[in-house]
């Protein structure tokens, strides 16, 4: 006969009892109340597959688990993880992020900004890529500069502005043709100026289209901004995975802690314009979905792969403004998925703040 002694030893031995809140035994059914290790919805959704799958191991599927799980109080969470200072105005800063390059990160981020945009938001978009900015071909802005305005009695930046979005990066300050040879700290300082000495004004999104990878920009922009949770973007191709995870570990690391809002898988199939509804995986199929599910995090968008969204980036109108398109729904439909998860995100986590991160040769960041 299942006992209550059982169970609480079971517990032990698994090592979760100091996260039971309540235990009930009622014939078959087992009820249990547990408070998670993090308010992330992605540790909630493993702690739940993982007492599953240990107890139908050791009580066998006659047993039935009545499970709730519950986030941390903000209060419980430790204060180390957000350190600095918030952006006045600013409410909400989402980080675009890739494991690889290559795989449309830039695109996703440009479509994703005029769709918030359409969809009645104040957005500002901020071009983190040092070495290879794109924004400024993409909202048709090429040559243009941003000009000094004063706030305050201080001399700023004041954003470019098209679509809706307001706008900074590297390629309105460097020629069409020149390229950008910087050391990291050089990088970083300019990557600073354009957040912190920019007239944002008020924005309910501020996204940042880092470059691909993990590395010294990533680092500095979680150092100077609150970044309040990271989109990746991949496509379906293995290798694009396996590089993901990569990059959601860098995000998930104790001395970071930012939380994932989702995956966007791009090119997910490809559509000829001439058969509008039929779908061809050339880079295989849900490749997304099954790492997400293995990390429980959500899919927030899948974008195919067509011809207008590649001459829209070219000719600086991104995909997205098109009226009454499929690729318009599709992107409406992924901000709306990314806002419910950044909901999700804001209810169970106190306002993030910037992390402050030392690294030593050889070790891993570490927060102070």
């Amino acid at each position: 006969m299942l006992t209550k002694e059982k169970v609480q030893d079971f517990l032990r031995e698994i090592e979760v009892d100091d996260l039971v809140n309540n235990l009930q035994i009622m014939g078959a059914d087992v009820y249990i109340d547990m408070t998670a290790h993090s308010p992330a919805m992605h540790e909630k959704k493993k702690l739940e597959a993982a007492m599953k799958q240990a107890f139908a191991s050791e009580f066998g599927e006659e047993v039935n688990l009545k499970l709730k799980i519950v986030s941390p109080e903000p209060s419980e969470i430790q204060q180390s993880q957000i350190k600095g200072k918030q952006i006045p105005g600013i409410q909400n800063i989402i980080a675009i992020a890739s494991g690889k390059g290559g795989v449309g990160k830039s695109t996703v981020a440009a479509n994703m900004a005029v769709t918030l945009a359409k969809m009645g938001f104040k957005v500002g978009l901020l071009d983190a890529d040092i070495y290879g900015p794109s924004v400024p071909t993409m909202f048709d802005t090429e040559g243009e500069k941003p000009i000094s305005v004063e706030v305050n009695g201080k001399s700023l930046m004041k954003p470019v502005e098209n679509y809706g979005v307001k706008m900074l990066s590297i390629g309105y300050f460097s020629g069409a043709n020149q390229a950008v040879v910087w050391r990291g700290p050089m990088a970083s300082k300019a990557l600073n100026q354009m957040i912190r000495d920019a007239a944002w004004g008020e924005l309910d999104f501020l996204l940042i289209d880092l470059p691909p990878g993990t590395g010294d920009i990533h680092l500095s922009i979680i150092q100077e901004v609150p970044v309040t949770g990271a989109v990746i973007v991949s496509t379906p191709q293995h290798v694009a995975l396996a590089d993901v995870r990569k990059g959601i570990a860098m995000f998930q690391m104790e001395s970071i802690n930012i939380p994932v809002l989702g995956l966007i898988e791009n090119m997910a199939y490809f559509t000829p314009e001439e058969l509008p509804e039929n779908k061809y995986y050339i880079f295989g199929q849900q490749g997304a979905q099954y790492l997400a599910d293995d990390l429980g995090i959500p899919v927030l968008g899948e974008i195919p792969l067509i011809q207008s969204i590649r001459e829209a980036g070219d000719v600086g109108r991104p995909a997205a403004l098109q009226e009454n398109s499929k690729i318009a729904e599709i992107y409406t439909e992924t901000a709306r998925q990314m806002i419910e998860s950044l909901v999700e995100r804001n209810k169970n986590l106190p306002p993030t703040e910037a992390v402050k991160i030392t690294t030593m040769a050889g070790c891993s960041p570490k927060a102070k």
